[in-house]
């Protein structure tokens, strides 16, 4: 598989497999959200112990996936990817019929864990089947179950949870992940293993470091950030678990067993700008699939059917953007199809932040499809231009790295503006009604039914400054992601690609 000359007999069948496996993992990263409360019931649960099944897959897919290069070596990546496969299916089994809520948690935990490998490997894999010049392909069609998973998976959560059950939520991996497993035990070569030693202090500094980072991102918004003795814990244990393991690779990297995760990969200026621009890119795609549901929700009072229907056109635009962008990356410079992309997904936030009350669903699906069809044409050149310039060798543990680094970025994304939307509605719920007396009743600008003079009137009006304040904070919070990826658009003149020259180069890293 090291040699671009040979093509694997079973390459369709590789493909197939591995996207497959692909995409039950990146489903499985949103589509339990919609069918929580179902979950907290059912289970006897509080709202605060059922955060814990998202929390909990979370955090343990973060901690793991440093490990993932690691484990290709010492397992071979084959052999790895069918434990991957067959833990996460098991997993997916045990949280279907799990009976309480300290079960479903533990195995949800099991999930994330076996999860952690699947979107690196196969990343690495389908690097590997391609020679150099198919590589944009080869990412269009990795990227289709990356980007494509979390689209599809509130709106399957929500028709599963409510035509059949939330345990169905977890079940329907359980023939996606048979056919992926039998397709890799029939395809897949196996490859050569390596001796290295596991570094086990860089992985309890990593553990600690990027578990406190994803704790502190995911329950501060709930526990009033460093209003909260937890928070304050979680970030002081993310900053010294970081801090130490960069100290420990700089004293490590030398030595021949080398460390955990080679922070050197950044030292490679492709990769280095690749990953900052991945970071925002997580950052884009998770926080308006953030919003947008429950904008459509509380705002719009669509029902969770229509909502999906209404998110699936950036699926479509998706999908289009990365089968278009993957015939052509060969052909042309990649810096091309990343700047219009940036483009597209900047112009459809800045339509976003002309939403209110009366958005149409007509509005709301071709915005969707333009930012999709961006997001499309920035996934593929960038995963791919990430490695133009690394050796093989070296692909593993840079897509572990690249890997981690987008989930990060839907993390601190997910959080910033969950955060600014809460407060931002407060600020704004204040400022609004401060006004509201200077329009009574008797002015005719209220209707009569908003008296502010009776106790239903009072009610009323505070109702409809709350969906006013909401509407604001929401446009804010587009605003935000628009700055946001337009600041990013100069990174893309850092990038050192041509076309085919970049695809074909491939020079050792000075370490």
């Amino acid at each position: 598989m090291d040699d671009d000359t040979k093509t694997p007999i079973n390459r369709g069948l590789i493909v197939g497999s591995v996207m497959l496996a692909t995409l039950m993992q990146a489903i499985d990263t949103t589509i339990a959200n919609v069918a929580l409360p179902e979950m907290q019931g059912s289970l006897s649960a509080t709202q605060d112990q059922a955060a814990w099944v998202l929390t909990s897959y979370i955090v343990a897919a973060a901690i793991m996936t440093p490990v993932t290069g690691w484990l290709a070596g010492a397992l071979g990546r084959r052999r790895l990817l069918i434990i991957a496969v067959a833990g996460f299916t098991a997993a997916s089994i045990l949280c279907g019929i799990a009976t309480g809520i300290g079960e479903m948690v533990l195995f949800r935990v099991l999930q994330g864990i076996f999860g952690a490998a699947l979107v690196p490997i196969s990343q690495s894999i389908l690097l590997d089947i391609f020679p150099r010049e198919k590589h944009g392909q080869a990412m269009a069609l990795w990227g289709m179950g990356i980007m494509v998973g979390p689209i599809l998976g509130p709106p399957l959560g929500g028709w599963l949870t409510e035509f059949y059950s939330w345990r169905w939520v977890f079940l329907i991996n359980v023939p996606v992940g048979a056919l992926a497993l039998m397709g890799i035990l029939a395809s897949v070569p196996k490859d050569k293993t390596t001796s290295r030693p596991l570094d086990w202090t860089g992985l309890a500094l990593l553990a600690l470091g990027i578990g406190g980072l994803q704790l502190f991102l995911d329950r501060g918004q709930g526990l009033d950030w460093f209003g909260s003795v937890e928070i304050q814990i979680e970030a002081a244990i993310a900053f010294l678990g970081i801090y130490l393991y960069a100290l420990h690779w700089r004293s490590k990297s030398q030595s021949r067993n080398g460390v955990l995760l080679d922070l050197g990969l950044w030292r490679n200026r492709n990769f280095a700008v690749a990953t900052l621009l991945i970071f925002v890119v997580g950052i884009v795609l998770f926080s308006t699939l953030a919003l947008l549901p429950p904008y459509l929700s509380q705002l719009m009072h669509y029902p969770v059917l229509d909502i999906g229907l209404l998110l699936a056109p950036r699926g479509i635009g998706t999908m289009f953007g990365m089968m278009l962008v993957g015939r052509l990356i060969g052909r042309i410079d990649a810096r091309w199809p990343i700047l219009v992309g940036m483009l597209l997904t900047a112009g459809s936030l800045h339509f976003m932040t002309q939403f209110g009350l009366q958005v149409s669903r007509f509005d709301v699906a071709w915005i969707g499809v333009m930012q999709g069809l961006g997001l499309g044409l920035v996934f593929v050149p960038i995963s791919s231009v990430a490695y133009a310039t690394l050796p093989a060798i070296q692909r593993t543990e840079a897509a572990s790295l690249f890997s981690l680094v987008r989930n990060i970025g839907s993390s601190v994304g997910i959080s910033v503006v969950m955060t600014l939307l809460a407060r931002s509605t407060q600020i704004n719920h204040a400022e609004i009604a401060a006004r509201v007396p200077a329009f009574g009743v008797e002015s005719g600008f209220l209707p009569a039914a908003w008296d502010l003079s009776t106790s239903a009137g009072m009610m009323a009006v505070n109702n409809e400054i709350t969906r006013q304040a909401l509407v604001i904070s929401y446009v804010n919070d587009f605003w935000l992601l628009m700055i946001l990826t337009i600041g990013a658009i100069p990174l893309v003149y850092l990038l050192k690609a041509d076309g085919k020259a970049a695809a074909n180069t491939v020079p050792a890293i000075d370490h």
